[in-house]
């Protein structure tokens, strides 16, 4: 006989209450586990990093899918106006036009959520002599209307008596569905008109690669497009102090065409997020998100900024 067989029969119904108990906990953690699919729909400036983020909230919660429709910002409005997204990436802030219509639509405003920084930087060839332009310059250049105090138009390269260059300066930039079109418009013309001569691109890319193919021409494109074919400009401002694109002078508000990249959410007041969209502005706010702003040739938030935007939508203020 088996001197324990009294001690282990004693115990079994404790081994199967743990048992249960074990379980229950199991099936509770999944019924809390967040799953659903999320519709992203808006700015393709920020689709590789709105991608990236999918993939990491895939790996930490695996019922959760992201689908990115990445239309340009101007896409983001329209259709969070319409109910087909709750979440719309922008590379701009919307418009007072675009806020209405959305509260017309729903009766109450749209969330905006600052999820990085960025900037816009004015490209040249990699070999071009040309070391930085003043705003006025740039207005000049690339509008019809001059409205930041420059001259005369500034049609050919000699006229910026950049050595050894000469010729007619191509003008490249966005179409107007981009974020960037209407952000440079504002910030590099003035709110002033693009010259006719601009050909408008669908992408960044496309903009990268015909200021790579031509030592004529001249474009813009955010921080994250920049590659070894093409040199970003530094802006002089009135004092002739020179401004780089780079992340600190972004974060800092030193360059003068710095940008803040949103999400803007549907999101009713008195409502909670959903589980899905909970898991994703958690990761999006959070140091691993940040990081990945990072790599991804944009601009991490400060840490402070980061607190005040996790405060905003109710989040735990304890990063994950």
């Amino acid at each position: 006989m088996n001197p324990f067989g009294k001690a282990l029969g004693r115990r079994r119904p404790w081994q199967c209450c743990l048992a249960l108990l074990l379980v229950c906990a199991m099936y509770q953690a999944q019924a809390d586990e967040p799953v659903g699919t999320l519709g992203v729909v808006g700015s393709d400036t920020m689709a590789g990093l709105m991608l990236r983020w999918g993939e990491q909230l895939s790996e930490r919660h695996p019922g959760i899918r992201l689908q990115l429709q990445a239309s340009g910002s101007a896409s983001a409005p329209t259709a969070l106006a319409a109910g087909t997204t709750r979440l719309g990436p922008m590379s701009r802030a919307m418009s007072e036009s675009e806020r209405h219509a959305f509260q017309d639509r729903h009766g109450y405003p749209v969330q905006e959520v600052e999820v990085a920084r960025d900037a816009l930087a004015v490209i040249v060839h990699r070999h071009h002599a040309l070391e930085s332009l003043r705003l006025d310059e740039i207005d000049a250049i690339f509008s019809t209307t001059r409205r930041c105090g420059g001259g005369e138009a500034i049609l050919r390269w000699e006229q910026l008596g950049v050595a050894g260059r000469a010729g007619r300066i191509e003008l490249n930039g966005r179409n107007p569905a981009s974020g960037s079109f209407g952000l440079f418009r504002q910030q590099a013309l003035c709110g002033g008109s693009y010259s006719p001569r601009l050909n408008e691109h669908p992408g960044s890319a496309a903009v990268v690669a015909a200021v790579t193919e031509s030592r004529e021409a001249i474009g813009y494109v955010g921080l994250n497009h920049l590659t070894p074919g093409v040199k970003a400009l530094a802006i002089e401002d009135g004092e002739g102090r020179r401004h780089v694109p780079a992340a600190e002078p972004v974060r800092q508000g030193e360059y003068p065409l710095g940008r803040a990249l949103f999400l803007y959410v549907n999101l009713p007041p008195g409502e909670a997020l959903s589980g899905p969209e909970r898991a994703l502005l958690d990761l999006i706010l959070s140091p691993q998100g940040q990081r990945t702003v990072s790599e991804m040739g944009f601009v991490a938030l400060s840490e402070e900024h980061l607190a005040a935007q996790r405060e905003l939508l109710g989040l735990d203020p304890t990063w994950p």
